[in-house]
């Protein structure tokens, strides 16, 4: 948490005056853009007007939260993003521990801009900031964006828009409110945002219940072919850039992929490897249970990071050598 001093210079920032930006991470998912949208609503319930910036685009059932047409996607409003950052007095830095996650476009932007910066996020060892509340223990920073709230004795101006938007964000970080570090508070304050109006029935058809046909396709692929290794702990899943292609796929059609792997019984890890649509690495994305560290191996190996049992990462070889290589590392794993 923020201690009170700061909370009190925060308070002090957040005036009619400063203009406000709120960043997230590249590849907005449902915690960025939960946690992103919350925290401007809330602002708006304090008379405060604030612009969101993402890198790139965000999956189409996120679309569907109060005012998410609004956020400038950077990729596409390059000068208005860049704009706002360079004038912006404070920025929000939201689910992202340090400027480079904010993409090539918006990172270099972000660590010029002359604003205050905050970072509310929960991921492992961030970078420096004007003011920083990080806490791995928490599942989402929709949570956290709540307990900020609660620093500020501002919960009374949670209303419906900020309950949807903050549920959203818990919902899927948590997986559903399945993941271990999922706590009573994290249930006390999900039942606060029902309480202000968020409909978890609406919320949960509205992002998950969104299959098309080509993400149903590509879903019978990957599970047709996937691989049990290292004493059946450890499950595969892969695909290619010519099968994104010949199925259509749309940003979001492999939201959660991975998450089959790790359904099957007696695994530990899951890890989903997958061509990039334009540019020649592979994507990784790994999960993992009980005390199983995914994000120091992904670390160690596969440029990436995250928390202990969710973390991503970034390889340069094709996806054949990428998977060879991620057999002989796992290999070297001892759980």
């Amino acid at each position: 948490m923020f201690t009170s001093s700061e909370i009190s210079e925060i308070q002090k920032l957040l005036t009619p005056r400063h203009k406000i930006v709120i960043i997230t991470h590249y590849n907005p998912d449902g915690d960025a853009v939960g946690s992103s949208l919350g925290l401007k609503h809330f602002l708006k319930q304090m008379g405060l007007e604030a612009d969101v910036i993402v890198p790139n685009d965000f999956p189409k059932f996120l679309k569907w939260m109060p005012e998410a047409k609004q956020i400038i996607i950077a990729d596409y409003k390059r000068k208005q993003a860049g704009e706002a950052i360079y004038n912006a007095d404070v920025i929000f830095v939201l689910d992202f521990n340090a400027s480079h996650r904010s993409g090539n476009l918006v990172g270099p932007w972000l660590e010029k801009a002359r604003a205050k910066k905050i970072l509310i996020d929960h991921h492992q060892q961030p970078d420096a900031f004007d003011y920083v509340y990080s806490d791995v223990t928490v599942p989402a920073t929709s949570q956290m964006i709540y307990h900020f709230i609660q620093e500020l004795n501002e919960e009374n101006l949670v209303n419906k828009d900020i309950a949807e938007c903050l549920y959203t964000g818990i919902m899927t970080d948590t997986g559903g409110f399945r993941f271990r570090s999922t706590s009573a508070t994290t249930h006390r304050i999900v039942a606060n945002l029902i309480e202000k109006g968020a409909d978890p029935a609406m919320i949960t058809s509205n992002t998950w219940d969104t299959n098309t046909v080509s993400r149903l396709h590509l879903l019978a692929l990957i599970l047709s072919r996937i691989e049990v290794v290292k004493d059946g702990k450890v499950a595969i899943l892969w695909l290619k850039r010519e099968e994104l292609k010949e199925f259509g796929f749309q940003k979001g059609d492999t939201e959660g992929f991975v998450n089959y792997g790790l359904s099957i019984m007696g695994t530990q890890v899951a890890a989903f490897f997958m061509e990039d649509l334009y540019d020649d690495f592979i994507k990784i994305s790994f999960r993992s249970k009980e005390d199983v560290d995914v994000n120091q191996f992904s670390r160690k190996y596969f440029n990436g990071g995250g928390h202990i049992n969710a973390a991503g990462g970034k390889y340069m070889k094709t996806i054949e050598e990428t998977i060879v290589d991620f057999k002989e590392k796992i290999e070297q794993e001892d759980f």
